[in-house]
């Protein structure tokens, strides 16, 4: 089980359009350029369990966290370390009960501070706010306020991660403000991983 960080780049997969040795590859990418957590959030793959396998593998190889996004199920049956739950993906003690010890449980918590608290009383291994800037995988939804993370900050102990339209240029104000990881589909992958992740790795080094 890779342990989760405090500090780092979150990179989310970019499915869309892609065949899954597109997938892998471009996670391998984003690993070598120092992602620090991987999160297989997929939409629209028929493989989905094919790719989950693979990635876990490729995580394990690279002693970085694979996250399933929204579902517990994939995440027991690829041996991942851990999922990601919305508002509407259950509960953290239901996933806890069902999940090996210590796999990691992260929370969506929008701009609730109340919600995060919450999470961390559950039993939750980080929580993450937004979305920050305008997104183009999730365009409708709701923003979040800098003021909400610099609450959580001095509220809570978990680890947290950011989200939403976050790229090298604009991450290091929510970094400043108490977030410790940056979560990104588009500032990754849409252009070469590795590159892309490089850019975001200077934030954290200063």
């Amino acid at each position: 089980m890779n342990p989760f960080p405090a500090r780092g780049l979150y990179a989310i997969t970019q499915c869309e359009n892609k065949f899954p040795d597109d997938i892998i590859r471009d996670v391998k990418a984003a690993i070598r350029g120092g992602a620090a957590v991987i999160q297989y959030r997929d939409k629209t793959s028929t493989d989905k369990l094919f790719i989950a396998c693979e990635l876990a593998h490729t995580c394990r190889q690279y002693n970085v966290p694979l996250i399933i996004n929204d579902d517990v199920e994939l995440a027991i049956q690829a041996k991942a370390d851990g999922v990601h739950l919305g508002k509407d993906d259950g509960e953290i003690t239901e996933a806890r009960k069902r999940l090996r010890n210590g796999a990691i449980i992260g929370v969506s918590c929008y701009n609730s501070l109340e919600r995060a608290m919450t999470a961390e009383l559950l039993g939750a291994t980080y929580v993450a706010f937004g979305r920050f800037f305008p997104s183009n995988s999730k365009p409708l939804a709701a923003p979040a306020d800098i003021g909400t993370l610099i609450k959580a900050k001095q509220a809570i102990r978990l680890p947290i991660a950011v989200i939403g339209g976050i790229l090298p240029e604009n991450g290091a104000q929510l970094l400043a403000a108490g977030a410790g990881l940056l979560a990104a589909i588009g500032g990754v992958f849409d252009n070469d991983p590795e590159h892309s992740a490089r850019a975001y790795q200077h934030l954290f080094e200063r």
